[in-house]
């Protein structure tokens, strides 16, 4: 991190994380414009198409970050840091690259660097943040009626953690939005199935994270198909007496599969509806406290409630049935054009 940060300091040059690399940057790290991708931030996704030089550290150009690969930064010199020679002009022609371990390479390159100013560049990103505030952000983070939303909650967890914790995601609509809201400031505090996109994937890699990290909290953020395939490995939790704060982000859908078949499939909603058992009761069973909430204002004691009992613990939290993640790129499209709503409005 330190040698990223020295690197991304002196040439001044904002950066924007991949979904696996979320926690490598703190969140609040000035040159930090937020998350790539088909669900990430619209400017981070806008300047990649207008960017001179593009700069890959450690990433793979994988098809959810660069959308139509015809149309992906065609106007930049792309220069791509990997350990990995084999991920070199696998997907996007380089036009230079660094083999090795990036800890030895950008500390190579940042000592060879002239200190940089980028200021009117870094302002260009001011007018689609702004956008993506107002039309995204807040109505998710700050509804005022109707149900609770997926991002008020994440944003409540991340806060009362003090953004230190653990994110440990399933796959789905629950992953995208914890890594849009989720906020970061420590390193190696990511942990997805990524490219992978594993349902399921979530408890079993929470129970990894409390071994592999004792000392921090972990907490999981799931929906309710994922953390049906395997909610088992409750069991691992009881058996080990390890401590996981479970957050059930309960929408009774197969989210982010309705959500396509809502814009995609005139919303024909094939084997995404949910009918699902009492969690608290099963999480009860296997000796781990729990609550259900489904009022915004009982989120904060619930909230609390979790973070101050020793051990695991499961918030079910009752979200919109049918809310949607958004700016989004369609697959296949190109990656600066994202949209926000139903009728696939622009940013």
């Amino acid at each position: 991190q330190k040698e990223l940060i020295d690197f991304l300091e002196k040439a001044d040059i904002p950066a924007g994380c991949t979904l696996l690399g979320l926690s490598a940057l703190s969140s609040f790290h000035p040159l930090n414009k937020g998350m790539l991708g088909m669900h990430g931030n619209l400017a981070t996704n806008v300047k990649t198409n207008e960017c001179d030089v593009l700069i890959a550290i450690g990433m793979r150009f994988d098809d959810r970050v660069t959308g139509n690969l015809k149309t992906y930064a065609k106007q930049a010199k792309v220069i791509h840091f990997d350990i990995d020679p084999s991920e070199i002009d696998k997907n996007v022609k380089t036009d230079f690259a660094l083999i090795g371990n990036c800890k030895e390479t950008l500390s190579a390159i940042t000592k060879k660097l002239t200190e940089n100013s980028h200021r009117e560049w870094k302002e260009s990103f001011r007018e689609s943040e702004e956008k993506e505030s107002v039309s995204v952000i807040h109505p998710e983070l700050y509804p005022t009626e109707g149900f609770i939303t997926m991002g008020e909650v994440v944003h409540a967890v991340s806060d009362a953690t003090k953004n230190e914790a653990v994110l440990v995601t399933d796959v789905g609509q629950n992953q995208m939005i914890a890594a849009r809201y989720f906020r970061f400031t420590k390193q190696r505090s990511m942990v997805t199935s990524g490219g992978l996109g594993t349902m399921g994937f979530g408890l079993p890699a929470a129970i990894g994270a409390a071994f592999g990290a004792p000392d921090r909290m972990i907490c999981l953020f799931c929906g309710d198909g994922g953390l049906q395939m395997t909610i088992q490995e409750l069991g691992a939790i009881m058996e080990a007496g390890i401590s996981v704060k479970i957050i059930l982000l309960n929408n009774n859908y197969l989210g982010m599969v309705r959500q396509w078949q809502e814009l995609f499939f005139n919303e024909r909603y094939s084997s995404t509806p949910m009918f699902n058992p009492d969690y608290v009761k099963i999480a009860s069973a296997y000796g781990i406290k729990g609550r259900s909430v489904s009022l915004r204002e009982e989120l904060p004691f619930a909230i609390n409630e979790m973070l101050s009992v020793s051990g695991s613990y499961l918030l079910e939290v009752k979200v919109v049935e049918k809310g949607m993640v958004y700016p989004m790129t369609p697959a296949g499209e190109t990656v600066n054009k994202m949209f926000l709503h139903r009728e696939k409005t622009k940013l």
